[in-house]
């Protein structure tokens, strides 16, 4: 296969409040998607080797009340799922069998992934099958589709307690009173130092050890698991940051500044809305203070009558029309604050996310910049050339037919 074929296992992690995106996307629960690519017609054929009761949260907040998991410790804005991508440039798989190479392949990586993070603690595990490679299937005159897996995860580290000094029996102190199930990215993934070919720890220009992320070690151990379980013809996936795959990072740059594009437009979109509301809520501001002297209208007499004036009668007569009148815009009103609030988190969810799915890019960036300097300037000029070449051949073309 080509040398592009590589076995490539991406981590993310995520907020409680940020995983909805993330499982409507991956589970298929959203009625449109901003990747036309997606053909729901063949959503059928996307494989669950986990498939998840309920949704996500549902899912976390009934394994720490059966205390399968703590969160003893834990921060509010801690991150408490995680995710892994497997994936394999689109082409192994065409040429390896296509669909039930395919599932055979990712059945195995969900294994891989139990072994990784233990099988009690994946809540959905489900290849995708109905993505359409629109560059491979526009150069094979044919439909190809991008296999590729999503696993859900919570990050968990045996964690031992100890007995402290409190403890009345002075022997106890020191030993382990219990073992708990704790969340902890940072723990399930805490950063390593790498050595070089001697052993010897690799350091920076402060003469500090360099440390990575121990999951950027995730594609050694990928690649030699699925090659001892039989497969062949791709290459080990990137360890760590600092190595760049062109095609890959190609792909990562396009995706990430379309999607950065899209939200940026919703967002300013979304900020017009809000005003045009602001001014609306300071009018029903004014008609609260209104609503108070409303209050105050009239005159109690004995037996909970109150008498009114002319002037107040006429007043409160228009108020109550107005009232009426006014119920529907009212309501419409509350519905649309309350679809711009969730609106507001789910864009700030997708802009979480998206912090996370670009942060190899940007630690590629920080630790080799002239690499990536040059990478960008080689990448913007082919797509300028690519540009000039379609122009000239549309311009040989309507030439063609003046001619005729």
């Amino acid at each position: 296969m080509a040398k592009t074929d590589r076995t490539v296992v991406r981590n993310q992690s995520y907020q409680k409040g940020g995983i909805g995106i993330r499982e409507r996307h991956n589970e298929r629960k959203n009625e449109n998607y901003s990747n036309p690519d997606i053909e729901f017609e063949r959503s059928h054929l996307n494989v669950h080797f986990r498939k998840c009761e309920g949704t996500y949260t549902q899912a976390l907040d009934r394994m720490i009340a059966e205390g399968v998991v703590s969160t003893r410790g834990l921060k509010a804005d801690a991150k408490v799922f995680e995710e892994m991508v497997f994936d394999v440039n689109t082409a192994y798989f065409d040429g390896y069998g296509g669909y039930a190479y395919a599932t055979h392949f990712f059945e195995d990586a969900f294994h891989f992934a139990e072994k990784e993070v233990g099988s009690q603690y994946i809540l959905s595990a489900v290849m995708h099958a109905d993505e359409r490679n629109r560059a491979l299937s526009e150069e094979l005159g044919r439909d190809v589709y991008h296999y590729h897996l999503h696993v859900i995860y919570i990050p968990v580290v045996d964690k031992e307690v100890k007995w402290t000094k409190k403890c009345k029996d002075k022997a106890l102190v020191g030993t382990v009173k219990e073992v708990i199930h704790q969340i902890s990215h940072s723990k399930k993934w805490a950063f390593m130092p790498i050595f070089d070919e001697q052993g010897k720890p690799i350091l920076n220009k402060s003469g500090k050890s360099v440390r990575i992320p121990s999951y950027s070690l995730l594609q050694d151990r990928f690649f030699e698991y699925m090659r001892d379980a039989g497969y062949e013809g791709f290459e080990r996936g990137i360890r760590g940051s600092t190595g760049e795959n062109l095609s890959t990072m190609a792909y990562k740059i396009k995706q990430d500044t379309e999607r950065l594009a899209a939200i940026n437009e919703e967002i300013t979109q979304k900020k017009d809305e809000l005003s045009s509301l602001d001014s609306k809520i300071r009018s029903a501001t004014a008609v609260k203070s209104e609503l108070y002297a409303v209050q105050n209208i009239g005159k109690k007499k004995r037996f909970g009558k109150v008498e009114l004036t002319e002037q107040e009668y006429t007043d409160l007569t228009a108020l109550a029309k107005e009232g009426v009148a006014s119920r529907g815009v009212i309501e419409t009103l509350h519905k649309q604050i309350s679809d711009l609030r969730g609106r507001y988190w789910e864009i700030n969810a997708r802009f979480n996310e998206l912090i996370d799915e670009t942060r190899e890019i940007r630690e590629a960036t920080r630790l080799a910049p002239q690499k990536v300097k040059a990478f960008y300037a080689e990448l913007i000029q082919k797509t300028k050339e690519e540009r000039l070449e379609k122009t000239r051949q549309r311009n040989t073309r309507y030439s063609g037919h003046e001619s005729r």
